[in-house]
């Protein structure tokens, strides 16, 4: 039985709560569906909004689906530093104490005092694929690439464990063309 999984490129992108979608869409706007992601239940839409920090603004960044309970904001470290903000690596979720930012939509703003992260690198996966590959829910791993020239051992790598995942491994932009991910596949190694 096999122990690679698809390692998957996550691109800035933002999670709205149905206040700040009201607030930057208008009222009773709905997302417009573009495609299904990996993880069940989670959608891309043609949507976007644009991302302000002191230096600059990050245009056109997409917005995923379905709304949240807070809205989130997910970019690279590059991006962070070229927009002048100090983002934190955190889990998704973890907003408390993160990054401020303004998010403009096409009929409003939002400054958010909190809520944009770097997301650190994770594994999503059923609890079959948890006890199949040796791991458990939170635990922090490395998870070996072999990509054709530029084969990469990423540690720090947390594993998410919940009855709705499908098995993937996300990392984000800076992080794929650092390793020259396109479609390959990871492994959870020892160091």
């Amino acid at each position: 039985m096999s122990k690679t999984f698809i390692v998957e490129t996550s691109a800035r992108h933002v999670h709205l709560s149905e206040a700040d979608l009201k607030t930057l869409f208008g009222e009773g706007y709905e997302l417009k569906f573009r495609k299904d992601l990996s993880q069940p239940g989670q959608f891309a839409t043609y949507d976007k909004v644009d991302i302000v920090g002191p230096k600059r603004t990050l245009s056109g960044v997409t917005i995923l689906g379905p709304t949240r309970k807070q809205t989130q904001v997910e970019i690279s470290l590059t991006d962070a530093r070229s927009i002048g903000i100090t983002a934190p690596i955190r889990e998704s979720g973890d907003l408390s104490g993160s990054a401020p930012c303004k998010v403009i939509g096409p009929c409003g703003e939002v400054e958010l005092s909190e809520g944009v992260i770097i997301a650190m690198r994770h594994i999503h996966m059923l609890p079959e694929d948890a006890e199949r590959l040796g791991v458990v829910d939170k635990q922090i791993v490395n998870v070996k690439i072999n990509s054709p020239e530029r084969k990469t051992i990423f540690g720090d790598v947390l594993v998410r464990v919940t009855p709705t995942s499908a098995l993937a491994m996300h990392i984000d932009t800076d992080e794929a063309n650092a390793a020259g991910i396109c479609g390959q596949e990871g492994e959870i190694v020892e160091i």
